[in-house]
């Protein structure tokens, strides 16, 4: 079975730069705390680390 990761957003996209503002969107996430939970694929990772700063990755089962 796949790797899933927990994406929980953190903190607000308010002044963020509209390119960070479309990640976090695209990974699925509207409002603070919110969470979903993606399938570990290498462009999750990279759209998670563009937003490291913005939102929390754990590891879900």
């Amino acid at each position: 079975m796949a790797k899933m990761l927990k994406i929980t957003l953190v903190k607000s996209v308010i002044g963020q730069k509209p390119e960070k503002k479309a990640t976090v969107r695209s990974l699925g996430l509207k409002k603070i705390n919110s969470s979903v939970v993606k399938e570990d694929t290498a462009v999750v990772r990279g759209m998670a680390n563009a937003v490291a700063h913005l939102i929390k990755v754990e590891e879900a089962n």
